[in-house]
């Protein structure tokens, strides 16, 4: 078995004595002494601070580099201005989603992307295949070993990181990043994040992320981990990569079907996302409220008639079971009733609009 990637605050990690689990080959924290759910609660109330080390961080280069994103990513970034960021999907051929993305787009041209940890080396083969077939004249930059990412979450992350931040941060809407010296150390602010909530990512050279973080943590920010984030986007409806998507599953049955800018003329699976759109879903993702006393959903129960989970937890924020999962397209309509397998016992359900609970984010960019 090959040994775990370890991101730069590993030491610092076991220091505060998290306990640490193997993350898409990376030793990464799932929670504190804290607790899961305290955890979950100071990113609702106040300010969490998160280890983001594990995702990947991809520049795109050179005279073609906006011409290999655009040609990589359904989203259409001559539509996001420079210092704005986008989110948006990879998908093949056949309209499957090889990965969901954040791209930022430099006033220089280039693109810096954030991939999924356990699809980092897939999704660099898809670019270089990609530059490859189109004789683009890009350079595809891995600097995920020499680089960390912290995340800032929840709604005092503003009050607390602009006393050490060189820029005003009132000023950045949401989906936007700039270059800026924070505690004295160079980083990227970028106003994005996983939660639900206001926050920010700061990319940073690895050998800053220790002292940046004891800095953070100082000024009152509550060290989360992995187990944290995952409650925060399953009550913000945000999809995760191998629960929600997957190259089995299209954005128009994921509920992404405004990611894709079938507009723009060329781009990978272009053609095949026209065809699933016009024949429109047979499943769609909904979110379920589980009835009271029916035990905690996990990934992968079955929905009856037709279906499954994809995520499933206790939701510290409305003190109930909530859990995502695909239904037939007539049954995605919010008050149906369903019925979940949990521990060979029927438990029922109620289709519900996502999100959970609401986003306290500044406002995205709209569709381009």
């Amino acid at each position: 078995m090959p040994e775990l990637l370890k991101p730069p605050l590993n030491d610092l990690h076991r220091r505060l004595g998290a306990r640490m689990v193997d993350f898409a080959g990376w030793d990464m924290p799932v929670q504190y002494g804290t607790g899961i759910v305290a955890e979950h609660n100071a990113v609702r109330t106040s300010c969490g601070l998160f280890d983001l080390s594990h995702m990947g961080r991809v520049y795109v280069r050179g005279a073609d580099a906006m011409a290999l994103s655009q040609r990589c990513l359904t989203r259409d970034l001559s539509k996001i201005a420079p210092g704005q960021a986008a989110y948006g999907l990879l998908c093949d051929e056949q309209g499957g989603i090889l990965d969901d993305v954040i791209a930022y787009v430099m006033a220089n041209g280039n693109v810096l992307f954030v991939f999924n940890a356990s699809n980092r080396e897939k999704d660099l083969a898809w670019f270089e295949r990609q530059r490859f077939e189109r004789a683009l004249d890009a350079r595809i930059e891995d600097c995920t070993f020499e680089t960390a990412l912290i995340g800032l979450q929840g709604p005092d992350a503003q009050n607390l990181l602009q006393p050490l931040c060189s820029i005003g941060l009132d000023a950045m809407p949401g989906y936007s990043f700039a270059a800026a010296e924070v505690d004295g150390r160079h980083a990227l602010v970028a106003r994005t994040g996983y939660t639900g909530e206001d926050g920010f990512e700061l990319f940073v050279e690895a050998e800053d992320a220790e002292a940046l973080w004891e800095r953070l943590a100082a000024a009152g920010a509550a060290p989360c981990g992995l187990g944290a984030r995952d409650t925060l986007r399953t009550e913000a409806g945000m999809p995760l990569y191998g629960h929600e998507i997957d190259e089995s599953t299209n954005p128009y049955e994921a509920g992404l079907g405004w990611t894709v800018s079938l507009r723009k003329e060329d781009f990978a699976g272009r053609e095949a996302l026209v065809r699933l759109k016009e024949a429109a879903p047979s499943r769609k993702l909904v979110g379920l409220l589980v009835d009271d006393g029916g035990g905690v959903p996990r990934p992968g129960f079955a929905i009856a008639g037709g279906g499954s989970l994809t995520s499933g937890t206790f939701s510290p924020t409305l003190k109930r079971n909530i859990a995502m999962g695909y239904v037939p397209a007539p049954k995605t309509e919010p008050g149906t009733r369903v019925e979940i397998e949990i521990r060979g016992r029927s438990v029922g359900a109620t289709v519900v609009k996502l999100p959970f609970v609401p986003h306290h984010t500044r406002p995205r960019q709209t569709k381009g």
